[in-house]
């Protein structure tokens, strides 16, 4: 992609999933990586990803950070670190999310207050600081947010997951409209549904991911390199005249797939 050889990305939740391939594909780039996972019990996982970068491009330069993106004080340690590490910071990837099925008249306030903690608080504290980042130097910078065909399409079961994705999905419009004048781009990725280690309950099922793909006019789902492929589109200069706006990645579940047959005049 034009315009991402030698700049540095922040990815949060990069130890496994769609944040791993995020993080080897800007490494292919030429980008320079800060990699985030959350706890020690992520350690493991983050070296795989760091091995992973270092194959993928043995020419860039990786940096592993520990921080829970719900925390403020990690997060402004997080940034601390990976802007001493780099000496700057030009892409801020919001990846990392967690979600929990549960019927909502059974949600309790700490479940949804952990999962919009991490959602929706985490993606606006490092957006905060990284457009404070921005803001300090020339060049502006980009924020690409990992949102969800649940930022506009119900997901019942799921309240503080739909209610969070939707959140960002209002943040990415406002900051982007907030901050174009001195060249801040912020836009988001909206996967469908994705083989990730989030997914496990129906990736390896076959009746329950036959019931999955039926919701999918393209018929599966997607790997996540093809969705890493989205962010580092919008990250680079080739998306340089693109903000405040979500691409759906979904294979066409955000096209409203059970309208595929003609069911009105």
């Amino acid at each position: 992609m034009k315009g991402l050889t030698g700049k540095t990305a922040l990815i949060t939740g990069a130890s496994s999933g769609i944040g791993r391939a995020i993080a080897v594909r800007f490494a292919e780039e030429g980008g320079n990586i800060a990699i985030n996972y959350r706890s020690p019990a992520e350690f493991e996982d983050a070296q795989i990803t760091l091995s992973e970068v270092r194959s993928a491009n043995p020419g860039t330069s990786a940096l592993l950070v520990e921080a829970d993106i719900s925390n403020e004080p990690q997060v402004l340690q997080m940034f601390a670190g990976t802007i001493a590490r780099f000496g700057r910071l030009d892409i801020l990837i919001n990846n990392a999310g967690i979600q929990q099925g549960t019927p909502s008249h059974e949600v309790t306030l700490e479940t949804f207050n952990r999962i919009i903690n991490v959602n929706l608080n985490g993606t606006f504290l490092c957006s905060r600081e990284a457009i404070r980042h921005f803001l300090s130097r020339p060049g502006g910078g980009a924020i690409v947010n990992n949102t969800s065909v649940h930022e506009i399409i119900p997901k019942p079961e799921y309240l503080s997951y739909s209610a969070s994705k939707g959140a960002i999905g209002n943040m990415t419009k406002t900051l982007a409209l907030e901050y174009a004048a001195s060249g801040i781009r912020v836009n988001s990725v909206g996967p469908g549904a994705v083989v990730t280690p989030i997914n496990k309950a129906w990736t390896g099922d076959p009746v329950k991911r036959a019931a999955v793909e039926s919701h999918i006019p393209m018929g599966r789902p997607a790997e996540a390199s093809e969705i890493a492929g989205v962010f580092a589109f919008l990250a680079s200069d080739e998306a340089a005249y693109i903000t405040g706006q979500t691409l759906y990645a979904c294979g066409g579940i955000s096209l409203f797939a059970e309208f595929r047959t003609t069911w009105s005049s």
